[in-house]
C-alpha cells in the first residue's frame, strides 16, 4: 500500500465516520487484528475529529465489555471474522471487510475540520 492510498483510505472511513456522528470528542472503538486496516482505521478516527479506544481481540471479553461500557464508543470498527468475539454493546458497528465497497464511495480529499467544541 503506498502512503497515496493510505491516505485516500482514511479520508474515506472519516467521512463515513463522520456521517455517523463522529466528532471532537466521540469515541470509536477499533476491534481490529495488527494489519494496514488498522492503521487505515486509526487514521481514519483522527481525520474525523474523533478518539479512537483500541481493543485488542485477544483481550478476555469481561475485559473487552469494561472498556466498552467505560469508553462509551459510539462506533465500533472490526472485521467480519472477529464479530462474534464482540461483547454485547450499544455501538453502531462498521465491518471494515465486508463495508469497504460502501465505505470506498466516500470522497477521497481529506475532510474538512471538525467544528470545536467550546
Amino acid at each position: 500500500m503506498t502512503y497515496q492510498v493510505l491516505d485516500e483510505r482514511a479520508n474515506q472511513l472519516a467521512h463515513l465516520l463522520r456521517s455517523q456522528g463522529v466528532a471532537p470528542e466521540v469515541r470509536v472503538g477499533i476491534y481490529v487484528e495488527r494489519s494496514l486496516d488498522l492503521l487505515v482505521a486509526v487514521l481514519g478516527v483522527l481525520k474525523a475529529g474523533g478518539a479512537y479506544v483500541p481493543l485488542d481481540p485477544t483481550y478476555p471479553q469481561e475485559r473487552l465489555s469494561f472498556m466498552l461500557s467505560d469508553a462509551q464508543a459510539t462506533v465500533i470498527l472490526t472485521h467480519r471474522h472477529l464479530l462474534a468475539g464482540l461483547p454485547c454493546h450499544q455501538s453502531q458497528v462498521v465491518v471494515l471487510d465486508q463495508d469497504w465497497e460502501a465505505i470506498a464511495q466516500a470522497f477521497t480529499p481529506a475532510p474538512a475540520d471538525p467544528p470545536t467544541q467550546a
